[in-house]
């Protein structure tokens, strides 16, 4: 059997192990099982990227001997001099011993969170070969062999028996078809990036939704303005009322005016701008106490704040950027924690990953906008730096802000990371924002969104729509979208057309 092979050359690696000092290598989270234990992974570098990429596996029926042997056998490669291969390893992949099926059913992560976790993790990292101890992989070898993991490529996988000389059996490793795809899509420009999502996202304009809008004014910083402006045409020449079903999704779709009243000079664009700033006052022209259809969500520092700011700029009049300053203080009493981040709303304290994306780019966004010599804009760029100074330690070490920032295991979400990204680029290259931490953040960030993006326009572990809810535990199993979707498109696009303007 397996498992008592493994037992045996444990015991042997644990001998060579004890005659001499050993520094364990740093653990990471890659995920939460089912009963809330965290999944962790380590990692043990050769000093080279051209090295193959090894993942070991073990603990996939629970902490048995192969999560031990997974477990040794990382601690004696961190003692090898001269490494071949860049080694991960995950030495209990499931920590309560669930049931397991590979490829993963049901939703990520709120069903199979284990298999999802381990499936979606070693796509999105491409090694070129797995390696699995135990005697019982639940078809895993085999799905990797077969397919496409985590819409990235195949990966070979064989089962380890545990024998210390693991590196040496391994003979030559070629590049796995998940880890060419990675390697194609890490080459690609921030332009070029942008125009294959332009492909798929940005089509149409059939809701003045904030989505939508983004992935416009995305498409107008490549150059689309012809196309834009026949999207959006109905929505200004009398044929649609783009407030008829007001919302703050609404609201913040006008963005796009905005930029089309900057490119084109059309003054229907800057009546469109005004017309939704307008919400913010009441008949006698007193401004209420917050732009309307907020609902308490942080989301609303963005989608109340941006566009009233955008019609003080379009428009030189004081009383829009009042406003701007006047809402976004009262969403800060609503939702800024004491620590710096955003609650999503008053009803919990979830830090919830795109409702503190919403909140960075909305300060982000404003902050272009506010005369700098106001107290709106003096008031503005405080929170901004405190929000962007709270986040930048929670930055995972693949790149990316987890569906709850500040809780270790829950999911890296790819959405909330292209937010933060851009927010962050942004004020570097404003000037808000200095150092060497901040730049290294936007470059894993750029890396991090780049890898898990195919050219077909699909995404790894964009969080679902997230209303109505107030537990932590509801936040974390939100679904976690492994595909199509027009919120990751739109984010990432406005991510991707910022950095061009380096």
């Amino acid at each position: 059997m397996i498992a008592r092979r493994i037992a045996a050359t444990l015991l042997a690696s644990l001998a060579t192990l004890l005659a001499e000092p050993v520094v364990a290598a740093a653990a990471f989270d890659i995920g939460l099982a089912a009963n809330g234990a965290r999944i962790d992974a380590v990692a043990v570098d050769a000093g080279t990227s051209s090295v193959p990429t090894v993942v070991l596996i073990g603990g996939l029926e629970g902490d048995d001997s192969s999560a031990a042997a997974v477990r040794a056998a990382v601690a004696a490669y961190e003692q090898r001099r001269g490494r071949t291969v860049r080694l991960l390893a995950v030495p209990l992949a499931n920590p309560a011993a669930a049931a397991l099926r590979f490829p993963p059913t049901g939703v990520a992560y709120r069903e199979n969170p284990e298999a999802h976790t381990l499936w979606r993790w070693l796509g999105s990292v491409a090694p070129d070969l797995v390696l699995i101890a135990g005697d019982d992989d639940s078809g895993l070898a085999a799905a990797l062999g077969a397919q496409k993991v985590a819409d990235m490529g195949r990966i070979p996988a064989r089962h380890w028996s545990g024998a210390t000389d693991w590196v040496a059996q391994l003979g030559s490793i070629a590049k796995s078809e998940a880890r060419m795809e990675l390697e194609r899509r890490r080459t690609r420009s921030p332009r070029q990036f942008a125009l294959e999502l332009a492909q798929h996202y940005g089509r149409d304009f059939d809701q003045p939704w904030y989505i939508g809008a983004i992935a416009l004014v995305a498409r107008l910083k490549l150059g689309d303005v012809d196309d834009v402006r026949r999207l959006v045409e109905p929505w200004v020449n009398g044929s649609k009322d783009s407030l008829a079903r007001p919302s703050s999704l609404i609201m913040a779709g006008h963005i796009v005016f905005t930029e089309l009243a900057r490119r084109t000079g059309d003054p229907r664009y800057i009546a469109a701008v005004r017309k939704v700033a307008d919400l913010g006052f009441d008949a006698s022209g007193q401004m209420l106490e917050a732009m309307p259809y907020h609902d308490g969500y942080s989301d609303s520092v963005f989608m109340g704040t941006t566009i009233v700011a955008q019609a003080g700029a379009l428009t030189g009049e004081r009383r829009y950027f009042d406003m701007a300053d006047r809402h976004l203080r009262f969403m800060e009493k609503l939702d800024l924690r004491p620590d710096g981040l955003y609650r999503h709303r008053p009803a919990t304290e979830a830090a919830w990953g795109r409702g503190n994306g919403f909140a960075a780019i909305g300060l982000a966004l404003t902050l272009s906008e506010l005369p700098r010599n106001t107290a709106g804009h003096a008031h503005a760029l405080q929170s901004y730096r405190k929000l962007m100074a709270a986040l930048l330690p929670l930055q995972t070490r693949d790149g990316l802000w987890r569906n709850v920032v500040d809780h270790p295991g829950a999911y890296a979400e790819f959405s909330g990371t292209a937010m933060i990204g851009f927010a962050m680029q942004r004020g570097l290259r404003q000037g808000w924002l200095k150092g060497r931490d901040y730049r290294r953040a936007v470059e894993r960030a750029w890396l991090a969104v780049n890898s898990r993006t195919s050219s077909s326009g699909t995404f790894v572990d964009v969080c679902e729509s997230t209303a109505g809810i107030t537990t932590v535990q509801q936040y974390l199993q939100r679904a976690a979208i492994l595909g199509e979707d027009a919120r990751g498109g739109a984010m990432a696009m406005l991510f991707a057309t910022e950095l061009m303007e380096k």
